[in-house]
């Protein structure tokens, strides 16, 4: 039997270099895997944490499903869906939420962050905390455990999130009996931190990122703007310390890889390598950037796949909630 794996996209501003190397690119490539049956859901609801503007919550949400189907997600082989379309979610999350103690949502990264900063500045340390916040890892749990998740793909500062969705399927099974599977994490161990255009982790907080579909010509200059060190021009350069050369490798062939290599250990100047840069970007997501503007100039096509992707995930949530209700006593 194939395993199910879930990915959840947050909707929170453009899609930049980070969001693509770190988790599209790779979670992309386990759709196209036979032993899969791979889910992706728009996680519009989670984005509601930071209570955006209503123009901008409906842009974001277009926008980030816009793009992974412009960079090869195909719909027709995945369940591809809108959090907010699925309601059966947010029944799971409530009755996960009378079985979550206080305690473990106190010991949850984003919540404890918040509360440690509003400490260090004086403040009380619920300020700024809306409940919506603080339970953010139960409607994680629900996302994962409502469509038999076995695998969850996640950078290693979401493991406790994996962790936390097993605790809570755990203290169901043990009250109301064996009904969910004990979800897994895989963290993909051998990708690095993405550094950004000033040499910090690649951020919107830090405004450091490059836009994934930027217009060309933008999207050198932000290239040009990548810090490097001193070296001229002639001089060996290194390219594992090398951010330019870090993305190049994302886009690059393995040949063009192996030739890049060669010419900075030659001295290949830091201007020079931006360019090459630039290139195969271009090469890489010219054809992207022209679907993914076509899709979010029809968004009505756009919702049509969605609803068609809901429609394949309430096919799984609606007679498991039911399976659900009828362990806790709830009549039909």
């Amino acid at each position: 039997m194939k395993k199910n794996v879930l990915t959840g996209i947050k909707p929170t501003g453009d899609i930049h270099l980070g969001n693509y190397i770190g988790a599209i690119k790779p979670a992309i490539a386990l759709s196209k895997n036979e032993h899969y049956q791979s889910a992706y859901f728009v996680a519009d609801y989670h984005a509601l944490t930071n209570v955006p503007g209503r123009e901008e919550y409906k842009d974001h949400s277009c926008k980030v499903a816009a793009t992974w189907l412009a960079l090869g997600l195909d719909p027709t082989k995945t369940i591809f869906y809108r959090q907010s379309d699925v309601p059966e979610i947010f029944e799971l999350t409530w009755i996960l939420s009378c079985l979550a103690s206080k305690g473990l949502m106190n010991r949850a990264h984003a919540y404890k962050a918040l509360a440690d900063s509003n400490l260090d500045r004086g403040r009380d340390r619920d300020f700024g905390v809306n409940m919506g916040l603080f339970t953010y890892p139960v409607l994680m749990a629900a996302d994962i455990l409502l469509l038999k998740t076995d695998i969850v793909p996640v950078g290693k500062d979401q493991i406790q999130h994996i962790e936390i969705a097993r605790d809570l399927a755990d203290t169901f099974n043990k009250t109301y009996g064996d009904t969910f599977s004990l979800p897994q994490y895989q963290v993909e161990e051998n990708t690095a931190v993405l550094l950004g255009l000033d040499g910090r982790k690649m951020s919107k907080s830090y405004k450091n990122t490059i836009p994934l579909f930027e217009e060309s010509k933008k999207r050198q200059k932000l290239i040009n703007k990548i810090k490097t060190d001193s070296s001229p021009p002639g001089a060996c350069k290194d390219p594992y310390t090398s951010i330019i050369f870090s993305l190049y490798q994302e886009f690059a062939s393995a040949n063009e890889v192996l030739i890049m290599r060669e010419r900075y250990e030659n001295g290949i100047s830091w201007g020079e390598a931006k360019q090459e840069l630039g290139k195969v970007m271009n090469d890489v997501l010219e054809e992207p950037r022209e679907t993914y503007l076509e899709l979010i100039n029809a968004p009505k096509k756009l919702n049509e796949i969605l609803l068609e992707g809901a429609e394949k995930a309430r096919a799984i949530s609606v007679p498991f909630l039911k399976e659900i209700r009828e362990k806790i006593g709830l009549l039909s």
